[in-house]
């Protein structure tokens, strides 16, 4: 069954909507339901993608289990039975919705980078840097750096498009306390995720983290963590540097999308049958590899 997008206001809880997710405010916690809309570029495409949604849900219920004892997190249960009963049984929430805690989004994607590649190459092929910090010369698309970088960007409203900042305008927009802490969180846990991800035969490129501060002002992760949505997944196995590689991501898409020469403004094109079904092929291959 291929969702689209979910709406609870009949029970009395009306959705907001996201790229992808449709959220519900229960009071002291949220419900977020992963859809099978997928965006590029930052626009929603017109064509679903089959098994996206539960992808997304479950493989952030992974990473958030697995992550729990170096950071906390906002995940509860992603089990319907321990929703509240007022939001009954209804089968388009089963796989695919996730119960939280209420946060305040701190307003600045965090991004973490341990290969260079997407906007960070352009930026060094550019400028010899990436969001700003000095890159040593002779590196290759693709090629991994020496320690994982902390690039945050812009969070931009719906249709609009994030844009890396450097470190210390993050701190500006966010608090220096809270940007601090956010860059040891967010390096401690791509690099152990990282080392999870390699021993199942796949590179976590790059992935960007959202944070949240909690009823009791404590920074913690929230949103998604860790899926072909928020990373760029490349096979361990046939890795090699000095060229793009085949991904386990949205990359797929955007490649499709700059293939036919769209300018990146909306309305974004549908997508052919084989490149959606190649597109799902990959977020179950990836829901496979990150599974209890």
């Amino acid at each position: 069954m291929i969702v689209r997008e979910t709406d609870l206001s009949a029970d009395g809880f009306p959705p907001a909507r996201g790229k992808v997710r449709d959220i519900y405010d229960l009071g002291e916690n949220l419900l977020l339901v992963s859809t099978d809309r997928i965006s590029a570029y930052d626009s929603i495409l017109p064509t679903a993608i089959a098994g996206k949604g539960e992808a997304l849900n479950q493989i952030s219920a992974f990473w958030f289990r697995t992550t729990a004892g170096l950071f906390p997190n906002h995940f509860i249960s992603c089990d319907i039975a321990d929703f509240p009963p007022a939001l009954g049984k209804r089968a388009e929430l089963a796989g695919r919705s996730m119960l939280v805690k209420k946060t305040r989004p701190i307003p600045v994607e965090c991004v973490v980078r341990g290969y260079l590649c997407g906007s960070a190459w352009e930026e060094y092929r550019r400028d010899g840097t990436a969001c700003g910090i000095s890159i040593p010369p002779g590196m290759e698309l693709s090629g991994k750096l020496e320690t994982p970088l902390f690039t945050p960007a812009t969070k931009a409203p719906q249709g609009g498009r994030d844009m890396n900042i450097t470190f210390e305008q993050a701190c500006e927009t966010a608090g220096r306390e809270n940007m601090e802490r956010a860059r040891k969180m967010c390096v401690e846990i791509y690099t152990r995720a990282a080392a999870v991800a390699l021993d199942r035969g796949i590179i976590i490129a790059d992935t960007k983290f959202e944070m949240g501060i909690d009823p009791d002002g404590q920074l913690i992760f929230i949103d998604e963590m860790l899926t072909p949505d928020s990373s760029r997944f490349w096979n361990a196995r046939l890795y090699k540097s000095g060229k793009a590689q085949d991904s386990f991501d949205k990359q797929f898409v955007r490649d499709y999308l700059d293939s036919i020469g769209w300018d990146r403004n909306p309305p974004a094109p549908a997508l052919p049958p084989e490149v959606a079904d190649r597109t799902s092929g990959k977020y179950a291959e990836m829901k496979r590899v990150f599974s209890d």
